[in-house]
This record gives C-alpha cells, structure tokens and sequence, in this order.
C-alpha cells in the first residue's frame, strides 16, 4: 500500500510537510491483467523522469519499483545489482530502469534527495541511492543526519537539501507514480520487477534474475 505523505516525519526528517492532504492509492480494479497491457502501460510517460541505465536498444528491458527504506532492495542493490550491471547491463543485455514506491516519508524524501543530486543522470541517481542502500540503518534511524551528510558529498549545504525535499512538486509527481503503479499495475510490495512486461515480485538472488533474463536473450 502506498504511503500517507502528511503523515508524522517531521520530528525525524528535514520534510516540513503540514498541508492536510494525503497520498491515498487510486483502487486497483482498473490494472491491467495481459503482459501486453503492462507493458504498454511501462511505456507511458511518468510524472518524474526514469532513471535509466544501460542501452536503449538492448532486447530486455527491467523496470524495478523499490523503497531506499526496504532491506530486500537493499540486498537486492548491494549483492545482485553489481553482476547484473557487469554482465548484462554493461553489455548492452539490459536497460534497467528504477522507479520508486517509498514505503515511507523518509524514503519519499530519500527518492527526492536523489533525484536533486543526479539532476536526471541516471549513472549518478544508482551512484547516489546505492549510497543510501549502503547506509539504509543509519538513514532510517538518524534520517536528518543521513541525508545532510549524504547531500554534503554532492556539495549540497543543509538549506540545500531542506529545500530540496520540502518540494511539494516533486512530491506530488512521486505520490502520483507511486499509485498510479499501484492502481494501474499492482505493485503493492518492494521489490517488485517487470521483466519485459512480465512482473516478478520479491527479491532474487543473481542466479535466479539471470534464469529469468536467459530465456530472453535466445531469440
């Protein structure tokens, strides 16, 4: 279930967010149910630009939705990215795209954080939310803390990133992927992937992503 963005952060997190409205999901009875529908329905154009890395001709494409608050995409990021990106990414096998579904404010303004560093660069957005994955327990627990010192590395001062996460706009554009990934494609859990249109929720080890890609790649 997306989360409730009004919700209580702001004792623990630099979002000052007090407007009383909420991230509620639109109901999911419009989904599509046929691979083809779904991956017409990835194709289409999101509030916040895509972070991609790899070839845009390559023949698989993966969308993951994850949370920077989710231990499963953070295993996922630390013990399966890194071989997956070595050898199918890198060798034009893949384009991966990661999309986010923050299970919570703090990743919401984790995903923003991110997104303000890499300015669009997809390279530098995995660069950055492979950081934050890293260094999940400190993010959740000393959140404020995590993301300043995050930004500083980036050159970002504190008023910096206070601003950079209060923005309502990005939020607004975050909330309204999220549950349109929700409503539209029932991703209700992180992480969850779709693998040319197909989707595969959960973590998997690198061996069991790559009997996924093989069958893929023969045709």
């Amino acid at each position: 279930m997306p989360i409730s963005r009004r919700a209580a952060l702001a004792a623990t997190v630099l979002i000052a967010l007090s407007a009383p409205s909420a991230w509620s999901a639109p109901p999911p009875s419009e989904a599509a149910n046929a691979e083809g529908d779904i991956a017409a329905l990835l194709a289409k154009p999101v509030g916040l630009p895509d972070m991609v890395i790899g070839s845009a001709i390559a023949p698989i494409t993966v969308v993951e939705y994850s949370s920077l608050t989710c231990p499963h995409c953070a295993a996922f990021a630390e013990n399966v990215f890194p071989m997956l990106q070595r050898k199918y990414i890198d060798t034009g096998k893949v384009r991966f795209v990661s999309r986010e579904f923050p299970l919570d404010l703090k990743a919401a303004a984790a995903s923003i954080l991110a997104r303000c560093i890499a300015k669009d660069d997809g390279p530098k957005f995995f660069e950055v939310t492979m950081m934050m994955f890293h260094r999940q327990q400190e993010l959740v627990e000393h959140t404020t803390d995590t993301l300043t010192d995050i930004g500083s590395k980036y050159g970002m001062s504190q008023q910096d990133v206070e601003g950079c996460v209060k923005n309502d706009t990005a939020l607004d554009k975050l909330q309204a992927d999220q549950n349109f990934a929700y409503g539209q494609l029932k991703v209700e859990a992180t992480p969850t992937f779709f693998i040319n249109g197909e989707k595969v929720k959960g973590s998997m080890s690198f061996e069991e992503f790559e009997a996924r890609l093989a069958p893929l790649l023969k045709h």
